[in-house]
């Protein structure tokens, strides 16, 4: 199964990929051999666990003077929880998200989202483009040390700030909003069918207002401000339910946008991969890859042409590209490949399968 884990398999195409042990002599020399010659050395392991091995900074640096380093652990290699095992749902907490998301008079309320993986990725990408910069100006390398939680502190920001400010908990609003009113998802028609909509001024209000059949509340001088709205807002959420109740969530949207309202319709996951703008932008590429088959894969982002940028080859499977980087690059014989797999120093199965 970890050959068709999606994760995987998003996040390393375009990549070659080889497996080493490590654990023994041989693969330890095979990988400071590899570094000796790289730009830059990645990890997101436990703080300790490269050093044990014999592969930490102190070491690759003398091998390689130019070689950044860049270490992605949870809480950093001088923190206080250096030893904690974490994973996204460690990190989420540790931000403080779950405790201002949800409903008010809810527990604290998880995402399951691993969002210092994707976070701590881009600081950590921002982070090396830059010790790049500075090892080709001086021919000196840096050892990046990426706390992921620190890189988890933006989402905090604006209740940390109102907290000190007020010297209280900011309240949870749910779907609700602290400035926006109206503010939330609301029912469509069909099962599990939402779209969500906000009223961002109170102009918007207006136009909403009408748009739902409550013309008089348009006009209803003591609704004109987001304050004054809070103190009927189960009733506005009531009407507007009302009236996305009896149409489909992409019928809602388009209205409500046709009518200058911010609404979008709340898609279920699979829905994505037949959205008509993913397909107007060609986001989806579709890419055949060993034990998946032809599959779809979500492109970058970004783009400098008319086209996304191309996705040249599948993620690599378990030590598909042993031959070709151990000779290409360490100039490796057919034979030495060979006596390497023969002792299990690499391989294309997990170690406990091949043991």
């Amino acid at each position: 199964m970890y050959e068709r884990s999606q994760a995987f398999c998003v996040m390393n195409r375009n990549k070659r990929g080889i497996t080493l042990d490590l654990t023994r002599p041989q693969g330890l020399a095979l990988a400071k051999r590899l570094l000796a010659g790289a730009d830059v050395v990645a990890d997101n392991y436990s703080v300790d666990v490269l050093p044990k091995l014999g592969l930490g900074y102190d070491v690759l640096r003398k091998l390689n003077p130019r070689l950044v380093m860049l270490s992605m652990s949870a809480f950093g290699a001088n923190s206080l929880y250096r030893d904690c095992r974490a994973y996204g749902s460690t990190l989420e907490q540790g931000a403080g998200l779950p405790i201002v998301v949800g409903n008010p008079d809810g527990p604290p309320v998880m995402s399951h989202v691993a969002f210092g993986d994707a976070v701590g990725g881009l600081n950590g990408c921002a982070a090396v483009l830059v010790a790049l910069i500075h090892a080709r100006n001086t021919g000196r390398g840096q050892f990046i040390d990426l706390a992921q939680i620190e890189c988890m502190m933006p989402f905090a920001a604006p209740w940390i700030t109102l907290q000190s400010i007020g010297g209280m908990s900011p309240p949870k609003y749910g779907t609700r909003h602290p400035q926006f009113v109206p503010h939330g998802c609301f029912r469509c028609l069909g099962e599990d069918s939402w779209v969500m909509l906000a009223a961002i001024d109170d102009k918007m209000w207006q136009r909403l207002a009408i748009l739902i059949g409550r013309p008089d509340w348009a006009i209803d001088a003591s609704l004109q401000s987001a304050e004054a709205r809070r103190c009927i807002e189960d009733e506005i959420e009531r009407a507007i339910e009302a009236w996305t109740h009896t149409r489909d969530a992409d019928q809602a949207m388009s209205k409500l946008q046709a009518g200058r309202i911010a609404a979008g319709v709340a898609r279920q996951p699979t829905d994505l991969l037949k959205d008509p703008h993913l397909r107007s932008r060609a986001f989806l590429q579709e890419v055949e890859r060993a034990f998946i088959g032809l599959y779809p894969q979500p492109s970058m982002p970004i783009r400098d042409g008319a086209g996304p940028v191309a996705i040249r080859t599948a993620a690599p499977a378990l030590g598909e590209h042993n031959g070709e980087v151990l000779s290409g690059l360490l100039g490796l014989s057919c034979a030495e490949i060979a006596q390497l797999a023969s002792e299990g120093i690499i391989g294309t199965s997990m170690l406990s399968e091949g043991s």
